[in-house]
């Protein structure tokens, strides 16, 4: 099982310290923003001590391969209404993507966009523009992870089917798969407690290969709600049962799961909720 959480990324360690967090909690694997997720300010990696946190992580047997880095929440491929916010989040992925290489992780978890009020067909048209316009050019084999998502607002992307068709409609398909948050997906209204079922239709639309990392959170809302508020595992409408289901299911096995759940009194709850994760019923 390939399981860990969301780690923080800051001085003096930056990559280093994110390791150490991720071990604290017992994960062997982590994700982490290169940056603020709500600014465009990034300092430069070369101070992140990437060297020194690959020892360490070769040291207890993790791997690059299934480490996660997120986008910034500020990147909207789908603004058609202010041309010049789509073209900043061009711009700014362009960057990230290359810093996600300097890392050397292979995975970016991107929220596909919001079409704010123009429409999805129209907030879907622009995301794949701006997604054709970034990969045109870069030339890794970084993968970027479209996230399912609530349908909180003007989301897209909430739908397996509009899921799939920004990818058909990507030049470089092959670099797009797929981010599949269970507090998203739920609360978009698929009903998990029939995991098979919902993971059947969506390798009918999109194919379980290209799902290249999990969320793994429960939510605050019953099925349906288009809210998105993560709840701790256990404690919301999904259940443990049902989150313990999918991180086990053997399917995914080398699939990189990540617990993004709220802090507990201003404590993260991953080492507890890690271990109950691990733990066979």
């Amino acid at each position: 099982m390939i399981l860990g959480s969301h780690c923080s990324l800051k001085a003096p360690h930056y990559f280093l310290g994110s390791v150490k967090e991720a071990l604290s909690y017992g994960a062997n694997t982590l994700m982490i923003y290169t940056g603020p997720p709500s600014n465009s300010k990034r300092k430069d990696i070369s101070s992140f001590k990437i060297a020194e946190g690959k020892v360490l992580m070769e040291a207890y047997g993790m791997k690059m391969e299934h480490i996660v880095i997120h986008a910034p929440y500020i990147i909207n491929l789908g603004n058609s209404k202010k041309p010049e916010t789509s073209q900043f989040g061009v711009e700014f992925l362009k960057e990230e993507l290359k810093r996600v290489n300097q890392l050397g992780a292979k995975i970016l978890v991107l929220h596909p966009g919001s079409h704010v009020q123009a429409g999805e067909a129209i907030g879907m048209e622009w995301i794949i523009r701006g997604l054709n316009e970034v990969l045109e050019e870069d030339d890794s084999d970084i993968k970027i992870a479209l996230e399912t998502m609530a349908g909180k607002g003007a989301e897209c992307g909430r739908t397996f089917e509009q899921l799939a068709y920004i990818r058909k409609n990507i030049k470089k398909s092959d670099r797009i798969g797929f981010c599949f948050d269970t507090c998203h997906t739920w609360d978009a209204g698929y009903d998990l407690s029939n995991f098979d079922a919902v993971i059947e239709e969506f390798d009918r639309i999109l194919g379980i290969e290209n799902i290249l990392v999990f969320h793994i959170n429960d939510s605050k809302n019953p099925i349906g709600a288009r809210k998105d508020r993560h709840e701790n595992i256990g404690k919301g409408y999904i259940g443990f049962d049902i989150l313990h289901q999918i991180v086990h299911d053997p399917r995914f096995e080398t699939v990189p799961k990540i617990l993004e759940t709220p802090y507990v009194d201003g404590n993260a709850p991953y080492k507890e909720e890690i271990e109950m994760l691990k733990k066979r019923l």
